[in-house]
């Protein structure tokens, strides 16, 4: 009986280790995403900063939510920069 504990008990361990949990999902979701619209510099830190402060995908946001997250995450970007990152931003 007692084997059968420390087995069951090492075989937790083991897939307790091996799952990545929601964080660091999160943040290889976001990358993937970031590398996809080979954003650079300032529009990556913006991009990063947005995605990993966003709802988890299981509750998606409304449009008003990510027009919201959206224009705070623009917030200095004017003319032409800030129409494309609008437009990016709001397609995820």
């Amino acid at each position: 009986m007692l084997k059968l504990s420390l087995v069951a008990s090492l075989l937790a361990l083991c897939v307790g280790s091996a799952y990545a949990g929601p964080q660091q999902e999160k943040m290889a979701t976001c990358n993937k995403d970031a590398a996809t619209q080979s954003l650079k510099g300032d529009a990556r830190k913006s991009f990063m900063s947005s995605c990993l402060k966003a709802a988890p995908a299981s509750a998606p946001m409304t449009q008003q939510d990510k027009m919201k997250q959206c224009n705070k995450d623009a917030t200095g970007k004017k003319g032409d920069e800030r129409k494309a990152f609008m437009s990016s931003c709001l397609k995820k």
